[in-house]
């Protein structure tokens, strides 16, 4: 009979093992590097973490299994590594036993994966003062070849030597006086690097857009406008705004890749200023809000998907494209902050279904056309004050969802709330260059009501159906990514600390513990020879760091 270990919490003295920024060096350079591949790319090895979410498809799934619902109770800490000061929300990645991290203010170290000790850190180098309203961070890097890829907060793309830390090229993408910038890193798609851009909250006579880089070199390949341009197709979705005033549309989140489409997936965010009457539109605003499938080659906008065209309350779709096969067809889910889960044909960009958590209070969704309808009273006007569900945070955010392959479900954390307050029209020449206000006065942020006791759950929902196969609610939000593995797990987290892992199938908790400071990132599991470890990486400023857990070793034999 199976001991129910749930509520077990790990009793380990964390503060001793943690290994600090300043300890040995090994040299990394006596280390074999065999050079990441494309197809390693698409078919990773088990024990290798080589993308922001594991494998291109966007699934945070992971094979491995020797850590199962068994033996899940058993796991220890097994080493720790402090991180820098500032906004931390990395996804490590590992390749053969080595595991390359982002710090805050763009720097990559790498660590032995099995012992955490340090092999080399870069650390970027500004011209300018740290931004007062956006901080330095770094969701996620990448690796090719024998390179790690840094998108940095100045709008550069870094190529680093993976066996050195050494700066292989620097290539300038956009200017970051105008307020472009980097919060998540690239992926690697045909050889090429390919970033989204962001920073598009300031008003200039430019846009936001995709590029695609040479690996080699950092020279760009193509580039893709998230904004349609005055005369473009798409321009009048704008009305006569000039591009001046074309704001928003960054694409702050990671795309996917399917090599059988030979498409890439790329997200964007809302239009800005974030209502339409303070932004001066009552079109669609293209493309804004939507999923664009671009060719690799050359960039070009195969099809797109808007999925609430003009949206007016700074609830974008802006997160993870997950690619699932399902159904017969090849589709593409996506859930933003309206808690709405989206299936869209990956190949033609066709409307499949839409699934909603019932949380939003907004707008309503034509089961058939896929068809968005605000409800009456709140498309915002002037100076009208306006209660909706949810806040400006969404119901969820970029904690990424997991999908496991056995039960057909992601695992997505949401925070449910509601807001009040109002929009203003606002002189758009005052502000300009400057960051874009919003025209929002806020009466404050309540508990949902149908969560008042919880603000936040980790939900598993049936991508078949809708149905929220089980949720496990906390008294705080979440800020961690989901995870699941072959193992029949998924790893969740709240801000109070806890890490949980759960049976995929029943959500039951078979093990938790607390850290010292909570769960900010994404999650990961790899393995090295025949031991499988969890990576958490925790968030909190001073309290950054990655804590690696595993099962004990058996005893050695004498």
């Amino acid at each position: 009979m199976r001991i129910n270990c749930g509520r077990r919490v790990l009793a380990v003295a964390l503060l001793g093992m943690i290994s600090l920024m300043g300890g040995g060096v090994v040299a990394a350079q006596d280390r074999d590097f065999v050079p990441v591949t494309d197809a390693m790319l698409e078919n990773p090895d088990p024990a290798d973490w080589l993308n922001w979410r594991r494998t291109l498809d966007g699934w945070g799934y992971s094979p491995l299994d020797q850590i199962n619902t068994d033996n899940v109770h058993q796991l220890q800490l097994v080493w720790a590594w402090q991180l820098g000061p500032g906004s931390s929300q990395p996804t490590p990645l590992v390749y053969d036993g080595v595991m390359y991290i982002a710090n805050p203010q763009n720097i990559v170290q790498a660590v032995d994966a099995v012992t955490g000790d340090r092999l080399w850190q870069y650390t970027r180098e500004f011209e300018t003062e740290e931004d007062e309203v956006i901080s330095r961070r770094t969701r996620s890097i990448a690796i090719y070849g024998d390179k790690i890829y840094l998108n940095t907060s100045d709008a550069h793309i870094v190529a680093l030597d993976a066996r050195t830390g050494e700066v292989v090229w620097d290539h300038t993408v956009a200017d970051r006086a105008l307020g472009y910038r980097y919060t998540s890193g690239p992926i690697v798609v045909q050889g090429k690097i390919v970033a989204g851009m962001s920073g598009c909250e300031r008003f200039k006579e430019d846009v936001c857009f995709i590029s695609a880089h040479d690996a080699q070199t950092g020279e760009e390949v193509w580039r893709t406008s998230t904004i349609a341009r005055p005369g473009d197709p798409g321009g009048d979705t704008w009305g006569d705004l000039p591009l001046r005033y074309r704001a928003g549309a960054d694409s702050w989140i990671p795309g996917s890749y399917d090599p059988q489409t030979n498409l890439t997936y790329w997200s964007t965010s809302q239009a800005k200023p974030w209502a339409r009457l303070t932004r001066g539109t009552d079109g669609d605003a293209l493309y804004s809000n939507s999923v664009l499938a671009l060719d690799p080659e050359t960039g070009e906008l195969e099809w797109y998907y808007q999925f609430v065209p003009g949206e007016t309350h700074d609830l974008d779709e802006v997160f993870e494209s997950v690619l699932i096969d399902h159904d017969g067809r090849r589709s593409l889910f996506k859930m933003g902050k309206l808690g709405i889960l989206w299936e869209i044909d990956r190949t033609t960009g066709a409307f499949v279904a839409a699934h909603d958590l019932g949380y939003q209070t907004l707008l309503d969704v034509d089961p058939q056309t896929g068809q968005v309808t605000y409800r009456p009273g709140m498309i915002p006007q002037a100076g009208v004050e306006l209660e909706f569900c949810p806040d400006f945070l969404g119901i969820r955010n970029w904690y990424a969802s997991a999908y496991h392959p056995e039960t057909q479900a992601l695992y997505i954390p949401i925070h449910p709330t509601c807001v009040k307050g109002l929009f203003t029209e606002i002189e758009k020449e005052l502000h300009a260059p400057y960051y874009t206000n919003s025209g929002w006065l806020s009466r404050g942020t309540t508990a949902h009501p149908d969560s008042p006791d919880h603000r936040g759950h980790l939900v598993a929902m049936d991508i078949n159906s809708g149905e929220i196969l089980w949720r496990h609610s906390m008294t705080t939000r979440p800020r961690s990514a989901a995870l699941t593995t072959g193992g029949g797990l998924v790893v969740g987290a709240d801000t109070d600390r806890h890490l949980y892992f759960h049976d995929a199938a029943t959500g039951e908790v078979l093990f938790q513990t607390r850290l010292p400071g909570s769960v900010q990132g994404f999650p990961i599991t790899y393995a090295v020879g025949e031991r499988q470890y969890f990576a958490v990486p925790v968030g909190g400023n001073r309290s950054n760091a990655v804590y690696v857990f595993a099962l004990p070793e058996p005893p050695t034999e004498r």
